[in-house]
């Protein structure tokens, strides 16, 4: 028996033109039977099945899927494309209780984005479009999903703006696999069934090419990935790139930026692409906290894929118990520990990007160019 003949549930999901022959005696039919399928016991379906399906392919089943198989196997000797519905009707019963089960807990969390987490989420998700000008009539966004918590939240928060649009603009939900271990893809492909999101998913080599990095291979990552999401969102007539980062990531990249960096910058709400002309990239998380996401995974029993590249697959750069810690980590904690003394830091932090007083800055760099308070020292009139 060859494997092929079997056919999933899943996969019958997407073959909708198809003959469905339920082999099973008429009490066991009485009981109930797949929509559209047609009752034929075994001794008839070599006689019958040829005529009946006119060219398309042929889904058996049984009641757990045995008879069915072999059944499948007598009518590709005839030419027919016969295949074996996998676990039979019993399969098929417990694959429609997962699915009711996934489609409620799809309301449910829709129907919470609505009213529970509404301000702390949603609003500030719209908030942000406004106030940075994220979204605009006419957009094709390729939502970016990287399998965690912040991207699927983002991609849940786009199907409710675009329920709610004042002006037409289209969304394209986008998952690369740069090289997932197949736990991971199993993981993200079942969030998306799980959150109700129509996925388009590609793949790259990147975590096998990143790898053989000495130096710097998470930075090399990072530029690799956004490369390929950014020629894959154009191919597929996209201007703009979606990424999940949230207001914790911009406050978190400005005091990396200052302690490790020697710099003063931001983590922008929107940037123009340089290697991809008239693509852009946006952040609408830009202004939600992380304790709140964390929240609304908790609540909802929801688990997502964290770091998962061939690294942290066998490493504790992700753990902040363990012996190595990452440089965010390190500002993470090093918040939290300011946060005690000041509960404003973090909204300090933020804020301070907003009100860059440059009559006080040594120097600062506008493109490619470095301007110095000697400038203009002597047009200004500092005042003590």
């Amino acid at each position: 028996m060859t494997p092929e003949i079997e056919i999933s549930q899943e996969a019958l999901d997407s073959l909708p033109n198809c003959l469905l022959v339920d082999m099973r005696d008429a009490e066991s039919i009485a009981y109930g039977t797949l929509p559209g399928a047609v009752a034929l016991p075994q001794e008839r379906l070599e006689a019958e099945v040829p005529a009946l399906c006119a060219g398309k392919p042929v889904v058996l089943y049984c009641a757990r899927g045995q008879f069915s198989l072999a059944a499948a196997e007598d009518l590709r000797r005839l030419g027919v494309e016969a295949y074996s519905l996998e676990g039979g009707y019993a399969g098929w019963l417990l694959h429609r209780m997962q699915r009711e089960q996934e489609t409620s807990l799809q309301q449910q969390i829709e129907e919470g984005i609505r009213k529970t987490w509404h301000k702390r989420l949603f609003s500030k998700f719209a908030k942000a479009i406004r106030t940075y000008d994220l979204v605009k009539p006419g957009d094709r966004i390729a939502v970016c999903i990287s399998g965690g918590k912040d991207s699927m939240l983002m991609a849940k928060l786009f199907q409710e703006l675009y329920r709610h649009h004042k002006f037409p603009f289209e969304l394209k939900f986008l998952v690369m696999d740069p090289g997932y271990n197949e736990t991971n893809r199993k993981v993200i492909e079942h969030n998306v069934r799980l959150l109700g999101i129509p996925i388009t998913i590609f793949e790259t080599d990147i975590f096998d090419i990143v790898y053989k990095e000495e130096k710097n291979p998470c930075y090399l990552c990072a530029r690799m990935r956004r490369g390929y999401l950014y020629s894959k969102a154009r191919e597929l007539g996209c201007n703009k790139i979606a990424l999940g980062h949230h207001y914790d990531d911009v406050i978190e990249t400005i005091l990396m930026g200052m302690l490790y960096g020697a710099q003063v910058q931001t983590m922008m709400p929107k940037l123009h692409s340089t290697n991809f002309p008239g693509m852009e990239l946006i952040r609408p998380m830009y202004l939600i906290r992380e304790a709140d996401i964390k929240a609304w995974r908790d609540r909802n029993d929801l688990h997502f894929i964290q770091c998962a590249c061939h690294f942290t697959d066998t490493c504790t750069t992700c753990d902040p118990n363990g012996r190595t810690v990452s440089k965010r980590m390190e500002i993470k904690q090093l918040i939290a520990r300011l946060k005690e003394v000041n509960p404003s830091v973090e909204a300090n932090i933020f804020r301070s990007m907003e009100n860059v007083n440059l009559n006080t800055v040594i120097s600062y760099k506008q493109g490619d160019q470095v301007h110095s308070f000697l400038d203009r020292y002597d047009e200004i009139q500092a005042k003590e």
